[in-house]
């Protein structure tokens, strides 16, 4: 079934602050850049009731968020300015017409935070305690996961993947793509998640010294590889969101991953999936 999302720009930036509803639903999302906070204090709807979440970088500059829910974000929201520097970002759900309540909002944060810990996309460490399940009577618990849904949609539409499981994708029989460039022999398929590099893939053990993203690259050889004849092998498949990445991380240098992964036939990724 379809769904009619409205968003509006609160400052006219499509980087700035904005909301963003779904048609016939309460859930309405607030998204606010921390440097346009000002903006929080004028807006009478988020002195309600709200699930809220902080979004940032931590220091190895992996996605971080920070999950917790109020009774007034306008005042909540500075604390946070003042004792929290990881994040740039907030995103807010409230109920249009402010009718949640404050055990309505406990327990959002108790699934969100469930959910986002099961998952592990993000850092979630600036939550120093796990939040508790508050009581709820049954129906309004009902209530409530229904909702939690759409704040799941609406953080993936925005393009934020706190709450999405990775999919486990099924290589089987899918058309397999070869790297073989500077003494790299890696093995991937091209999947939903991007470019999935197989295990076993032998990819470069010495990054180029042009290469800008070589200190991530380190360390993604020391969580992901395994060392055979002083040589690095992947322990497990590993899925990059673009083939471009996937080729670039295996070479240890920049690299167009849709001309330079290829078939055994030696048709490249381009020519198949970009005709």
């Amino acid at each position: 079934m379809g769904k009619t999302i409205t968003t509006y720009l609160m400052t006219g930036d499509p980087k700035g602050a904005q909301y963003v509803l779904i048609s016939n639903r309460v859930c309405k999302m607030i998204m606010i850049p921390r440097s346009e906070l000002s903006t929080v204090y004028e807006r009478e709807e988020l002195k309600t009731p709200s699930f809220y979440i902080l979004l940032g970088q931590d220091e190895d500059a992996n996605p971080m968020a920070y999950i917790g829910q109020t009774e007034d974000f306008t005042e909540r929201v500075r604390q946070h300015d003042n004792k929290k520097n990881f994040w740039n970002k907030a995103i807010i759900f409230i109920s249009i017409g402010g009718a949640m309540t404050k055990a309505d909002v406990e327990y959002l944060e108790y699934k969100g935070y469930r959910l986002a810990n099961k998952v592990k996309r993000y850092n979630l460490t600036e939550n120093k305690q796990e939040p508790k399940k508050p009581h709820l009577p049954e129906h309004q618990q009902d209530a409530m996961d229904d909702y939690f849904e759409d704040c799941k949609f609406l953080t993936s539409f925005i393009g934020c993947n706190l709450f999405e499981e990775e999919k486990k994708e099924d290589t089987t029989g899918q058309l397999t793509f070869y790297l073989t460039r500077r003494n790299c022999n890696a093995k991937g398929v091209y999947t939903s998640e991007g470019m999935t590099v197989l295990r076993d893939s032998h990819v470069v053990r010495e990054s180029s010294a042009s290469y800008k993203n070589r200190p991530k690259r380190e360390e993604w050889l020391k969580k992901y590889t395994y060392y055979k004849n002083g040589e690095p092998y992947l322990k497990s498949d590993y899925s990059f969101d673009s083939p471009s990445t996937a080729s670039s991380y295996c070479l240890g240098c920049s690299s167009n991953g849709w001309k330079d992964w290829k078939t055994k036939d030696r048709r490249s990724l381009d020519s198949i999936f970009r005709i």
